[in-house]
């Protein structure tokens, strides 16, 4: 028999998140800060909106596009959130969560050989979704030095003739690393010159806590190239509700429409109805999951500081990323070690990338409760590795 498999799809690997969240599932005594899900209910008025679709069997397709109220509000939220103005009848896509996004919009802009420039440590799809598009990821390692953001030497030094695509993945999971207007404007006039165009995974756009989130679509001569990914998955606590968006330019959009409605139709249609009611009303409880997430963030930059562990302060999303390196252990044997003698879960940073050696991605997405327990046994951890080294 012939091989039912294509080689493409057996070169790309499990994502390395998996691995720890499913050994971890089978300990009863294991406390997990490796998933990046809201440990907060989805506001209850989406929740209530989701159940009253159900009762009045609002359960039909919608059109491929998405629900016309829905594109409305994204619209109107992007306007006032990012000040870039799209017309959501053809300018605005619902996807299946952002990932979709991220998907489609590889798959409608990219021919085979066009260079994909990825920034890593970062988002494990990435890479994938470049591979399946017949792309090619090129990958940009970030330094710790420079907080993992992406530089306009970095840049420069990875464009060919053959670059295409530039994902811009901030702010950053798995480093919470954000980058600001004049960050990201030292990036244009690199970006027009050489023809690139950009996807911005902006999925963690509500959880910045230093100044505002800046979308490098909003800056001049940008929204013509950007694509702009977001959803409903983190800010909204609506992991499960399988709820994202692109808005770019219509020729794109429209591309992406077709690959959409060929493989998925359209998204959950009781998950758009309650995303309305998100959009018109639950500004302010994601402020309060906003301002708990910055708590507890404060709680794990201070507790780093006190142990002597080397970790730079993020300002986006519910991650933080401490380098290890002192311990003489690859990230993988140290998350191994720490899970099996402490019974914690974090995820290695070679998950996310090579340039995430010596470093662990560690989520605040948790009670602090739990957080408190976990970083007592982290303590206690360091100083057994400490001592271990010391003798």
């Amino acid at each position: 028999m012939r091989d039912p498999l294509s080689s493409k799809i057996q070169d790309i690997p499990f994502s390395g998140i998996r691995k720890f969240f499913d050994v971890v599932s089978e300990m009863p005594e294991a406390i997990s800060l490796g998933v990046g899900e809201p440990d907060f209910d989805t506001p209850w008025v989406i929740r209530k909106a989701g159940i009253e679709t159900l009762e009045k069997g609002r359960t039909f397709y919608t059109s491929n596009s998405g629900l016309k109220e829905l594109r409305i509000e994204i619209s109107k939220y992007l306007e006032r959130k990012i000040h870039v103005k799209y017309d959501p009848l053809t300018e605005v896509l619902i996807t299946v969560g952002g990932s979709e996004g991220i998907d489609a919009a590889m798959r409608a802009m990219l021919d085979k050989g066009d260079e994909v420039l990825i920034p890593q440590p970062s988002y494990v799809s990435y890479v994938p979704c470049a591979v399946l598009a017949d792309g090619v990821p090129v990958v940009i390692p970030l330094k710790n030095e420079n907080e993992f953001k992406l530089t306009r030497q970095e840049l420069l030094d990875n464009i060919t003739d053959k670059t295409k695509l530039l994902v811009l993945p901030f702010p950053n999971n798995p480093t919470g690393s954000i980058m600001t207007g004049e960050e990201l404007m030292d990036l244009v006039d690199v970006i027009v010159e050489h023809d690139l165009f950009v996807i911005s995974d902006e999925i963690y756009s509500e959880l910045t806590y230093k100044g505002k989130h800046v979308s490098i679509a909003s800056l001049p001569g940008m929204r013509e190239r950007t694509i702009v990914i977001n959803g409903f998955s983190k800010g909204y606590a609506m992991t499960g509700w399988r709820l994202g968006y692109a808005a770019g330019p219509e020729r794109i959009i429209e591309q992406m429409m077709k690959i959409h409605q060929y493989c998925i139709m359209c998204a959950p249609t009781n998950s758009q109805y309650a995303a309305v009611e998100g959009l018109k009303h639950c500004d302010q409880e994601v402020l309060e999951m906003r301002d708990e997430y910055n708590r507890r963030r404060r709680y794990l930059v201070d507790f780093f500081k006190r142990t002597g562990i080397p970790c730079f302060e993020p300002f986006g999303a519910f991650y933080i990323f401490p380098c290890i390196k002192e311990f003489g252990m690859n990230s993988e044997d140290f998350a191994t070690r720490f899970l099996m003698e402490e019974k914690v879960a974090v995820v290695p940073g070679t998950a996310f990338g090579d340039s995430g050696e010596g470093f662990l991605r560690i989520s605040y997405a948790y009670s602090m409760e739990d957080l408190k327990e976990a970083l007592g046994r982290f303590e206690r951890f360091i100083k057994k590795l400490r001592a271990e080294k010391n003798n």
